[in-house]
């Protein structure tokens, strides 16, 4: 039995259904929603799809079916198994999983250029020629350093990296008997390498997007040591293609893992309390939308649990929150420094982190923050000042 069967259930027959019985059916959601709302949602889907067969679940969340395909889709329902929340994706189905596969590969791709490098660096036969595998093997590891969030990979992926780029330092021992002949291209790759890994990281994380929030936003939203996961320009930061987004971070809490890496609470930032970084109202509060299990991600409203607070002169979010952990509720009046949740791993996430974003009419905005100083770019690692209790 799957644990997901009570939504597949109430999803097939709220599609099936006549809308006039919708209020019957899903009476929270009809409230919430609207009916209009709904209906166009639902013919939306039925036109993708050429009609609507069923309701499937499937690894990558539910999924609705009809005689031109799939549609993913995410379903809610109250302790009476009426359907009480719905997200319908936009498009026919499309793979959202992060599969063990893909994130093997993406750690296994970086040594290959790290291994070419440290292996020439003690084969080559000029200075010229070593000095420019060097160069790229530093380029290299600058480029996987600025880009690979080092901190929250695990040891094995971590450590070999370095051991090879410690290795390409150690041929210097081998200068007093290279020649001094040849090498020349070598050395112009290796220097175009540096520079052009440069003329990358450099500008992405100085990037600082043309509007930000009115006034630096009073209180981090997080106590301790985290590491800026996503932040800063286009180059690092996957938010950037998302215009309310663009200026987003994500945060991750560093330090010593807690054991088996498929476990939620083996990581440091699940469960860290979260307070409002300004004050303001809350005009949206989201709550009970399950975490995800770590390393996949199923189909889910992308914010996940999340609180936004509008300032008077932004919209302040925080999402992916953990279930069950939101503390305030639509329309409540919050001071900076709040309780207002914790840390979790609920809608487009596939570890726990915390996502932090201020935007005005639908445009991100520039984080400042009172008691940090400068960008929140890919690669940070900040120390929040200790709020006092």
């Amino acid at each position: 039995m799957s644990p997901h069967d009570a939504q597949v259930r109430a999803l097939d027959a709220f599609l099936r259904a006549d809308p006039q019985t919708w209020p019957r059916l899903a009476p929270a959601l009809v409230a919430r929603a609207g009916e209009q709302r709904l209906r166009e949602v639902v013919d939306e889907a039925h036109g993708r799809l050429g009609g609507i067969t069923g309701v499937i679940d499937t690894p990558d969340g539910l999924a609705i079916e009809g005689p031109q395909g799939q549609v993913l889709a995410w379903a809610e329902t109250d302790e009476g198994g009426a359907l009480s929340g719905l997200w319908i994706a936009g498009a026919r189905r499309g793979r959202v999983r992060s599969g063990r596969r893909a994130e093997l590969i993406g750690y296994a791709v970086p040594y290959v250029p790290m291994l070419w490098g440290a292996i020439g660096c003690w084969t080559a036969r000029s200075v010229l020629g070593w000095a420019g595998l060097l160069l790229t093997t530093v380029a290299m590891y600058t480029f996987i350093r600025g880009l690979g969030a080092l901190p929250v990979r695990p040891w094995w992926a971590n450590h070999p990296l370095t051991l090879l780029f410690t290795l390409a330092l150690a041929s210097t021992a081998r200068l007093p008997r290279l020649t001094a002949e040849g090498g020349a291209d070598s050395l112009i790759v290796g220097v175009v390498l540096v520079v052009a890994v440069v003329a990358l990281l450099v500008p992405a994380r100085r990037h600082r997007w043309p509007e930000s929030t009115e006034r630096p936003l009073a209180v981090f939203p997080v106590d301790g040591d985290w590491y800026v996961l996503q932040g800063g320009g286009r180059l690092i930061n996957h938010h950037a293609t998302v215009p309310e987004q663009r200026g987003a971070v994500d945060l991750v809490r560093i330090g010593p893992q807690r054991g088996d890496a498929s476990r939620l609470e083996s990581y440091l930032a699940y469960g860290e309390p979260v307070v409002a970084p300004c004050a303001g109202r809350v005009v949206t509060a989201v709550d009970g939308i399950e975490d995800q299990a770590p390393g996949t991600i199923r189909f889910a409203p992308p914010y996940g649990n999340r609180v936004t607070i509008d300032n008077g002169s932004e919209l302040v979010t925080v999402a992916h929150l953990k279930p069950g952990t939101v503390t305030v509720r639509l329309g409540d009046t919050v001071e900076a420094g709040q309780l207002i949740g914790a840390v979790g791993n609920s809608g487009n996430s596939s570890m726990p982190h915390l996502h932090l974003q201020a935007d005005r009419a639908g445009v991100g905005l520039q984080l400042r923050f009172a008691c940090i100083n400068g960008s929140l770019y890919r690669g940070r690692r900040v120390r929040a000042p200790k709020r006092r209790p």
